[in-house]
């Protein structure tokens, strides 16, 4: 009878939070969908045979740069958008599972937020895949798949998690300081910009379980898919457990936390609050 009650409880609670949260569920799919529209999109220009940027850029090292800039400023104008500002802009089952673990976000919450990252991304390829057919799904372009590179899968589990880790302890050093939480989305754009421009070539840089099952899907390319479900919630979470051992602090689970946006997480932020501004639960 105990775990039948413990039961009800969980799932009231869960319809609770989708009735009252739903706008920062909806959020976090449209905001990793727009992000895979915008990688499909640059990666189609700087990538396809035929396409005057990519007979203009001789340079394959070069083509990569500029897609790791134009994808870590879509990652800074997402976490710094309204959107961003609302929801936390995860944007990553790996991020959410780390402020879970934190203690910053509710099961539910965690739950709803992962789904709809799967969401939002598979529906974003799925999108560019209706729109541009062959051209986007067939290779070279293969829906943006990520891939191991040539050293092996190995080497990608092993640089997946690094990425990961360091991206994780970025973010939560910035976020936990007065001074430099403000700058805590661009410097996880700034890190985007690099793994792709550096990294991509020993892992394909996927640093997000939702984004590699978003360009599988219309692709059919699962090869080593594993690694991308397992290297970024373990890196970020070993930058967790690191964080906590160091006993530092974690105000909340926003990338980017502005007053004038309801928060819904477990939140201590103690930033000097906006003329006017609300702070809702």
């Amino acid at each position: 009878m105990a775990k039948v009650a413990s039961a009800r409880v969980e799932l009231d609670g869960a319809r609770d939070a989708l009735r009252q949260h739903w706008p920062e569920y909806l959020i976090e799919a449209a905001g990793l969908g727009v992000f895979m529209v915008v990688a499909g999109i640059c990666v189609m220009l700087l990538e396809q045979p035929g396409a005057p940027l990519h007979q203009a850029i001789a340079s394959p090292d070069l083509r990569r740069g500029l897609i790791g800039v134009a994808m870590g400023l879509t990652a800074v104008a997402i976490i710094y958008s309204p959107w961003g500002r609302q929801s936390g802009a995860h944007l990553n089952p790996a991020v959410t599972l780390t402020f879970w673990r934190l203690g910053k976000v509710a099961p539910a919450d965690a739950m709803f937020y992962i789904t709809a990252q799967f969401a939002g991304g598979i529906a974003g390829t799925l999108l560019l895949s209706a729109l541009l057919g062959d051209r986007f799904t067939l290779p070279p372009i293969s829906a943006v798949a990520t891939l191991p590179g040539r050293p092996g899968e190995f080497v990608a589990l092993a640089a997946e998690v690094a990425i990961a880790f360091v991206m994780m302890t970025t973010v939560l050093t910035a976020n936990a300081s007065a001074r430099l939480m403000r700058w805590t989305g661009l410097c996880a754009g700034i890190l985007v910009a690099l793994y792709i421009a550096f990294e991509a070539p020993l892992s394909g840089m996927s640093l997000n379980p939702a984004r590699s099952v978003a360009s599988a899907v219309p692709s059919g390319l699962w090869h080593g898919i594993w690694i991308y479900l397992i290297a970024a919630p373990l890196g970020m979470l070993l930058a967790a457990e690191l964080h906590l051992r160091l006993g530092r602090r974690t105000p909340c689970a926003k990338l980017h936390h502005f007053t004038q946006r309801r928060c819904i997480f477990h939140c201590d932020f103690t930033g000097t609050p906006i003329m006017g501004a609300s702070h809702e639960r």
